[in-house]
């Protein structure tokens, strides 16, 4: 194919005038280098914002808690040999929760490159380096050097690293899009196409989960790959350099390895090509040799990780939204209830496009009701998903660039869309962010069109409507900021993004347990009870709101268990851990919290009612579930003692000796049990011993 000619040189107008006034925003248009400044300048300055962020959301997930990003550079091995989802649960059987398992080892790597640079190494309290069961330096993407107030250089780095590389996807789409239109259309509508598009999509708030969340650097990876693949493949069908297929290959590759809908581009390039150049199919197949041989490498490493097929389907509600109760059992959707309650999410994708408040980043169930073909809103988006398929078909034939920029946007969206396979939440604000390049495609080739209609057939260097719409453009790109912006501020840590979300998402059983863990740590931080207090029952009501809508919800389940027995209501919290192991015997939180909200009922009722044998039930209860704990043996010894039963106060007396052998006050405590039951020699050797031990320890305890 011979090399192109620059798209200025097609315009049947000999283009703009520098002389004259009127024509400097169209001249600024068609110069590339400074719309590509602005683009990068626009996305800098909109996330700026957040650049002193705390960690968010799935942040645990992939950086903080993932056992192998904290290794630095040594997690690597793990990262690329295990499911996503591993360094985070660090045991078989939970990584592969949702359907058809996760492996996005890119940006993994990519974090635990910035942790090795930027993160201290962790220390306990005794300032030892801390290493894990591999003899590995362990990071800690938390700590400040010790200093607080002093900005955390990794978290800092993470959050900058994913404002550029969205800016510069917005780059690289912009010269993308000049080179593809260039070859059938004009200067004006390349330029002016090019630049908005790229301009709308940097400024649209509905990326802000995508960018102000670290763990979204995965979209804009998938993505910058993606276009930087086909840009690539583009040159070498221009100039025939072997060395831009082999960039094609590892652009795609690395988009591949960032995240799984990048595949969607094996059909977003071909008909690219067929819209915007003259190449003929078999031509265009050849081209994409290097973009299959880097998803034939990946799935194949990807596969032989995760396993083949999309996996079993899950039946818990968290990682699969189309599952129902019926005669106390969790069952799966009818294909008509799935296909009904899918629809109003897929329209609720364009209604955030066109007009994106409220905004959102939780999705989960109940937000989404199970829906039927009885609710006008699945009947709607199907009309709308129907109408613009016919559409685009409709402008095949005359390669309409509208029908490009539907068949892109619904081909993308397609594999997030829960058609195929559940992806483990209804919709998600950060799946419309590689289809929103359809989107602002189709708005700037319609501004253009609408522009060159009211212009009504004057020549372009007349053009004063397209300068007009370039302005009203402009003013839904500052309208689109400044909401950006503004939701930037959301997403400065769990707490703000939980409690203002869940203003919107109402009906998540996930936001609401989210909510209410978030209050339950924010009560151990305050310094006046009574807020502790406020904020322990605001907790409760949430977490009871998501089991109202998830009945079913083990973790809602275990805070509850956890807020009551903060707030000394002993009795429910100790019925919530009971509703865990019904559902799960082998709950190792719950049988463990269980075993402390027994010990701290029966010191409750022991030292604050004065009920001791309600005290004595509960600490027998608790001695039960953990045999081994000083505490609890401490106390039934006391409680024994107390009600003058002293053979059994010597018997836990003992066993808490057993368990702190040098715990002076353990002997002291023994000691006296054996003067209470009359063993005078006994109980002076014991004193004697304990005080060798701690010579503090009579004064101690003379003072109790």
């Amino acid at each position: 194919m011979a090399k192109s000619k620059n798209p200025r040189k097609k315009s049947s107008s000999k283009g703009p005038s520098k002389s004259s006034t009127s024509s400097r925003p169209l001249h600024f248009l068609t110069n590339s280098r400074w719309p590509a400044l602005v683009i990068f300048a626009l996305a800098f300055l909109t996330y700026a914002n957040t650049l002193k962020h705390d960690y968010t959301q799935d942040d645990a997930i992939v950086i903080y808690d993932n056992m192998f990003v904290t290794k630095g550079l040594k997690g690597l091995p793990g990262i690329f040999s295990e499911d996503t989802f591993f360094g985070f649960f660090k045991e078989e059987g939970k990584a592969n929760l949702v359907e058809g398992g996760r492996y996005r080892p890119f940006t993994l790597a990519m974090y635990a490159l910035e942790v090795q640079l930027f993160a201290p190494q962790k220390k306990d309290a005794n300032g030892q380096i801390v290493r894990d069961k591999d003899g590995d330096v362990v990071y800690d993407p938390y700590q400040v050097d010790g200093k607080e107030g002093k900005l955390n250089t990794v978290k800092f780095m993470g959050h900058l690293i994913s404002v550029l590389l969205y800016g510069l996807t917005g780059v690289v789409l912009y010269f993308l899009l000049i080179a593809l239109l260039g070859k059938r259309y004009g200067t004006y509508f390349t330029y002016f196409v090019a630049f908005f598009t790229a301009l709308l999509f940097i400024a649209h708030p509905i990326h802000t989960e995508a960018v102000a969340n670290i763990k979204g650097r995965d979209e804009i990876m998938a993505l910058l790959g993606s276009l930087g693949a086909t840009w690539f493949v583009l040159k070498y069908a221009e100039q025939k350099r072997m060395l831009d297929l082999i960039w094609a290959g590892l652009a795609f590759f690395i988009a591949l390895l960032s995240k799984e809908n990048t595949i969607t581009f094996l059909g977003a390039v071909p008909i690219a090509f067929y819209f915007f150049t003259k190449t003929s199919w078999s031509k265009i197949i050849s081209y994409m040799t290097p973009l299959l041989a880097a998803t034939v490498l990946f799935l194949a490493i990807r596969f032989s990780i995760v396993g083949w097929g999309i996996g079993k389907e899950s039946m818990e509600l968290m990682n699969n939204p189309f599952l129902k109760i019926e005669n106390g059992q969790w069952v799966t959707l009818s294909f008509s209830e799935k296909l009904s309650t899918i629809f109003p999410t897929l329209g609720y994708y364009l209604k955030l496009l066109v007009f994106p408040h409220p905004l959102t980043h939780d999705y989960y169930p109940r937000q989404f009701d199970i829906s039927g073909w009885s609710n006008p809103g699945a009947i709607v988006s199907l009309l709308l998903y129907v109408g613009l398929l016919v559409y685009a078909f409709m402008g095949w034939k005359k390669k309409d660039p509208i029908s490009f920029g539907i068949l892109y946007f619904m081909g993308t969206l397609f594999i997030v869309s829960n058609i195929v396979f559940a992806v483990g939440t209804n919709m998600s604000e950060r799946f419309a962010f590689m289809p929103s390049v359809g989107f602002t495609l189709i708005l700037s080739i319609l501004a253009f069109r609408l522009a060159k209609r009211l212009n009504q057939g004057k020549k372009i260097k007349a053009f004063s409507q397209l300068q007009s719409m370039m302005m009203a453009l402009g003013l839904v790109v500052v309208l689109f900021s400044v909401k950006t912006v503004m939701r930037n501020t959301v997403w400065k840590n769990n707490f703000t993004l939980f409690t203002t979300d869940i203003a919107v998402s109402e009906n998540s059983a996930k936001l609401h347990n989210a909510v209410g863990g978030e209050l339950i740590r924010y009560h151990h931080d305050h310094p006046d009870p009574n807020v502790r207090q406020q904020k322990l029952t605001e907790a409760t009501q949430h977490l009871e709101k998501a089991l109202s809508i998830h009945p079913t919800f083990k973790n809602s389940m275990l805070q509850l268990g956890n807020a009551y027995n903060y707030l000394q209501q002993y009795e429910k919290s100790v019925s919530y851990y009971q509703r865990v192991l019904a559902l799960d015997p082998n709950d190792v939180d719950a049988h463990n919290n269980l075993g402390i909200t027994y010990r701290e009922a029966g010191k409750y009722y022991g030292e604050q009612k004065g009920d001791l044998a309600t005290a004595t039930n509960y600490l027998r209860k608790a001695y039960e579930l953990r045999p081994q704990e000083y505490e609890t043996l401490r106390l039934l010894g006391v409680a024994y003692g107390i009600q003058g039963q002293h053979n059994q106060a010597v018997e836990f007396f003992q066993k808490a000796v057993d368990v702190q052998p040098q715990n002076a006050d353990a002997v002291w405590n023994l000691g006296n049990a054996y003067f209470y039951l009359g063993d005078q020699d006994r109980a002076n050797a014991l004193r004697q011993r304990a005080v060798q031990m701690d010579p503090e320890v009579a004064n101690r305890n003379q003072q109790r």
